[in-house]
């Protein structure tokens, strides 16, 4: 199930991003209006405060992180998770389900997470990317991404400010706001950034968040959530396992 944004362009300039872009919209407009309104949060979530959302990162401690991926490169199952950082669908994952699944299956080497990320919807969403990719470099980017979603603010509303990112980094070892406000627009940040949007095209992604499940190593296939509880991603993950 994709459940994603209000419709918008994508922003990117790469060949095969205005076809995704295409698509993403068409995907929101569809998968909005068939949304279960208990998924479906009318608004994008309010802004959390900083010592609430920092709190919210402990369950990623002791967790390897390695550039997008979380989790055990010997793990069984690879989860790709496709997501816009303003999308409230995917930080009401990001906040009701990761946790279940990282101490489930992630922190137990069962599961290895990777995040592709997407900025269609605006402004913001480029400002929340490239400080993610940025921290992805230092091996940080799964904690940018879940404090991103846990003070996530309206859309383009300007959210993403520079304090907000010196604010979160100064809960990352060894990571200053600064060196992320000028990584972020770093080449290497936005070839990374424009490899993730050329393999949502490859992929059939069709809106956010997507998910694609497999066999670490192996063919990944898109998953169709019916909900998004830990209850919707655990079959497909259970499933892998189990061959």
């Amino acid at each position: 199930m994709s459940l994603p944004q209000s419709p918008h362009r994508f922003a990117f300039v790469l060949g095969a991003s205005c076809f995704v872009a295409a698509i993403l919209v068409a995907g929101s407009q569809i998968s909005a209006r068939a949304a279960d309104e208990k998924n479906a949060p009318a608004t994008a979530a309010v802004a959390q405060p900083p010592s609430a959302a920092r709190k919210t990162n402990s369950f990623l401690a002791g967790i390897p992180q390695r550039g997008d991926a979380l989790g055990r490169r010997t793990a069984r199952v690879t989860v790709v998770e496709y997501a816009d950082l303003q999308c409230p669908y995917c930080a009401q994952w990001a906040r009701e389900t990761l946790p279940v699944v990282v101490n489930r299956y992630v922190r137990t080497g069962k599961v290895r997470l990777v995040f592709r990320g997407l900025a269609f919807i605006g402004p913001d969403s480029q400002k929340a990317l490239g400080t993610a990719v940025a921290a992805g470099q230092d091996n940080h980017l799964w904690d940018v991404v879940h404090a991103l979603y846990e003070r996530q603010g309206g859309e383009n509303t300007g959210w993403v400010t520079d304090d907000l990112v010196s604010e979160i980094a100064a809960g990352l070892p060894g990571v200053s706001g600064a060196k992320l406000l000028d990584k972020r627009s770093a080449p290497s940040v936005e070839q990374e950034i424009q490899r993730a949007a050329a393999a949502a095209q490859a992929d059939g992604v069709s809106g956010t968040p997507t998910f694609q499940v497999g066999p670490t190593g192996g063919p990944l296939e898109l998953v169709q959530l019916r909900s998004l509880g830990p209850e919707g991603i655990a079959p497909a993950i259970q499933a892998v396992l189990d061959e």
